[in-house]
C-alpha cells in the first residue's frame, strides 16, 4: 500500500483540477453538461485511479490503476483539444492545460514502470 499524498503526480494533478476548474467556468453554459461535464469528470479521474491504485494490496494492482488515470489522461487531452478547436478559452490558457496534462502523463509512465517490475 502506498500512501498517495506524496506522490508527486497526485499532487500536480490536484492543482491542474483546480486551474481546469476555474478555467471551465467561463465556457458556454449551453456547454455545462457537454463537454465542459465530461472533461471535468475525466480529469478528476486520474488522481482518483491515482489515490484509489496506492490503497491497493499489490504492486501489479497499483499498476493497474495507473493505466486507467493515464486512459483518462488522454481522454482529457482530446477533450481539452476539442475546447481549443471550439475557442472556449484563450490559447494561453489551453498551452497551461496541456503542458501540465502532458506532463502528468510523463510521470505516470514513469511511476507505472516502477511498480510494473
Amino acid at each position: 500500500m502506498h500512501n498517495f499524498r506524496h506522490l508527486e503526480v497526485w499532487k500536480k494533478s490536484i492543482q491542474l483540477c483546480k486551474t481546469y476548474y476555474f478555467f471551465s467556468k467561463e465556457f458556454p453554459k449551453d456547454e455545462l453538461f457537454g463537454l465542459t461535464s465530461q472533461s471535468r469528470r475525466s480529469l478528476y479521474s486520474i488522481p482518483s485511479n491515482i489515490a484509489e491504485g496506492a490503497g491497493r494490496d499489490t504492486n501489479a494492482q497499483f499498476s493497474h490503476f495507473l493505466n486507467i488515470a493515464l486512459g483518462s489522461s488522454f481522454e482529457f487531452e482530446t477533450q481539452i483539444i476539442i475546447v481549443n478547436e471550439c475557442e472556449f478559452f484563450p490559447q494561453e490558457k489551453f498551452e497551461i492545460v496541456l503542458t501540465e496534462i502532458q506532463h502528468i502523463q510523463n510521470m505516470i509512465i514513469k511511476l507505472k514502470q516502477v511498480y510494473s517490475s
